[in-house]
Order: C-alpha cells, then structure tokens, then sequence
C-alpha cells in the first residue's frame, strides 16, 4: 500500500500503487521524454526499477514519509501516471511531485490529479506548506504549478546534475492560509481540469 484513500476527481482516480501497475510503469516512465525531466527517473526503465520504485513508495507510506497515488482515468483502474507527498512531519510540509505518461498529455490530467493531491495535503494531513519545482525551462510543468495556485519563490541555479548537464530548478509553493483562500488549488477545484504539464520535475518517480 503506498497510500491510505481513493481520491476521486473530475474525470480521475487516484489510488494506492499496485504491483500489477509494473508493466504500465515501465511502458510510461521508460519514455527518454520523462527521465529527462525529472530528477530521479532513470533511462533505460526496468521492470527492477519499478519494483524499487513500489517498494521504496510502500516503505516510505509505512514510516509516514510519504504519500504515493497512481493516476488512473475514470472508470477504469489502468495507470496513466502518479502523483505524491513526500512528508516533512516535523514541520508540518511536503513536496509534490507527479509525471503523466507519453500518450496522456495534453489533455489536463496533471493539474488534476496535483491539484487533488495538493487538496488532500492540507484538508487531510493538516500540511502548512506544499512545494514543488521544475526544471527551468519546462513550461508546461510551470503552467501546472501556477495553475493549482503555487507561487514562484525563487530560482536555484545549477542546482541539479542530469545525466552531463547542471541544471536550473525553478521553486513554488502554496500555504495552507492561501489555500483556504479559495485559489486554484482549494478543495472545491481539486475536480476541475486545465491545461497540463507532463511532469514535476522533482518528482521522486511518483510522489
């Protein structure tokens, strides 16, 4: 188990990840498109990475480190990305991340499913803050941050190394008193879809 409820939305379902999700990991995040993007997805995939990925996802659920959902599209149960938390208890925030497979994009599953996550962070775990970054450059994952009401808070510049370059990350985050606010990311627009991103790039394969 790597997740302790079904969220439904709009058009998704977010639920624990399963091992039958395995082949569709390794079909999704093997994609060069999404390892180049996110920090820790490696390329070539395996099925032994997703087997890590689950069972690091399930530890880290045990111990309340994190949080981890597979997105699924409504009715049915097939996985078509993840999204997560993953957990600071000691002071009381998270970082979200999330990656939508090849041939869902485009079509708003990621600001769905985020602003989901983001929802349950704060009316459910009783989060202070929520943050997240991007690799700079990648606008469609910065058009999802601002979208579920994240604010950009700053730049680190060649913070991260990919592969044989040092890369820029872009920084948000959004408070739980903005979020009561009523902005994009509040509970009562955790089913609305947008345009998405891809990916978060500091997604840790699915949080």
């Amino acid at each position: 188990m790597t997740a302790p409820q079904e969220i439904r939305t709009a058009r998704l379902l977010l639920r624990s990840l399963e091992r039958e999700d395995i082949p569709a990991i390794v079909r999704l995040a093997g994609a060069y498109e999404i390892a180049a993007t996110t920090v820790q997805i490696p390329h070539p995939y395996a099925e032994n990475d997703a087997l890590k990925f689950l069972t690091q996802a399930s530890e880290e659920f045990q111990a309340g480190r994190a949080v981890s959902f597979a997105i699924s599209i409504s009715p049915g149960r097939g996985l078509c990305g993840a999204v997560g938390l993953h957990l600071a208890d000691a002071h009381r925030r998270a970082e979200l991340g999330y990656w939508i497979g090849m041939p869902f994009w485009g079509q708003g599953y990621a600001t769905e499913a985020a602003s989901a996550a983001v929802a349950f962070g704060f009316e459910t775990l009783n989060l202070r803050r929520i943050y997240a970054h991007h690799f700079a450059g990648n606008t469609a994952s910065q058009r999802v941050l601002e979208k579920i009401g994240m604010r950009h808070e700053g730049r680190f510049r060649q913070h991260i190394q990919k592969w044989d370059q040092f890369i820029d990350i872009e920084n948000y985050g959004l408070l739980a008193e903005e979020f009561r606010k009523g902005g994009p990311a509040s509970g009562g627009d955790s089913n609305r879809s947008g345009e998405p991103a891809r990916r978060s790039d500091g997604s840790r394969e699915g949080e």
